[in-house]
């Protein structure tokens, strides 16, 4: 099959088990891929392996690994597990893969847009939001949406405009803004806020992947909250984690980016709720 090997890029953790769920991932994008991409592989930014190199190394390795078999890739998509457009898709990524590129001359790269916004993420987040409420209904209940927070102003305002969209047609009756790390709002100022304004039923929603050391501090932040307030009703919801939704809107990624070079890699069926906004899905090349 001649089109570009897919890598897809996780950011890392510590923890064994969020390494894991990215790797499942990745098993999964096998699958729903059908045949379609050749060669998938997965690397991890920082913190565990496998890394970037670790990916494309294999990437290559598995193309030439029997004689007869198929070419090593002459070029290769990377699709970001991110979820915004912080400083490791602007900078980290991009030196991640010149390196492999100066490593392995005549293999080019293209970068893929993030993940997000995206209307499929939107409708991940409401079905954590249901999961979470055990069949309790929207109305009457109010959501802390937690971003990771960084100190690029974009990448923050990407969260807020998933807020914005998350509440809109929810019928939720609120849905406030929070970040785990950088910036504010803090998840407890959030929590805080809904509490004055008489909230009682809230579900905090982190807006990431795997777990990993930020899920577990929303969930530290989110006990601690509860155990002062016990006239709350406060849930925690599940992680984004491994769907096949989440698989499907990294093929499209991939395909956006290929489309690039290669306008057939668009002429696969088009993804569920795949409106959005023209400025968010245009892909980037290294």
């Amino acid at each position: 099959m001649n089109n570009p090997s897919l890598l897809v890029i996780g950011h890392g953790t510590r923890r064994p088990r969020g390494v894991e769920e990215f790797l499942e991932l990745v098993d999964r994008i096998r699958l729903r891929a059908a045949g379609q991409v050749s060669r998938i592989e997965g690397g991890l930014i920082e913190l565990a392996r496998p890394t970037v190199s670790d990916g494309v190394a294999r990437l290559l390795d598995e193309a030439s690994a029997s004689v007869g078999g198929p070419r090593p890739p002459r070029r290769i998509i990377a699709v970001p597990l991110l979820l915004g457009t912080a400083g490791h898709l602007r900078s980290d990524i991009p030196a991640l893969l010149a390196v492999e590129q100066d490593r392995h001359p005549g293999l080019t790269f293209g970068l893929a847009s993030a993940l997000g916004p995206h209307p499929i993420l939107r409708e991940l987040l409401r079905e954590r939001i249901d999961t979470a409420l055990e069949g309790a209904g929207r109305p009457g209940t109010s959501v802390v949406l937690v971003g990771r927070g960084t100190t690029d102003p974009q990448a923050n305002a990407d969260v807020a405009a998933v807020t914005r969209l998350l509440w809109e047609g929810s019928g939720l009756d609120c849905v406030e803004l929070s970040f785990v790390a950088v910036t504010a709002p803090s998840l407890p100022q959030s929590l805080e806020r809904l509490r004055r304004v008489g909230a009682r039923r809230i579900v905090v929603l982190p807006y990431l992947l795997f777990e990993g050391l930020l899920s577990e501090q929303i969930a530290a932040e989110t006990a601690q909250f509860a155990a002062e307030n016990p006239e709350l009703d406060l849930r925690v919801a599940g992680l984004l984690g491994e769907s096949d939704q989440l698989a499907d809107l990294v093929l499209h990624r991939y395909r956006q980016a290929r489309a690039l070079t290669d306008p057939s890699a668009l002429t696969a069926p088009p993804l569920p709720l795949q409106t959005e906004p023209a400025s968010w899905g245009t892909p980037g090349l290294l």
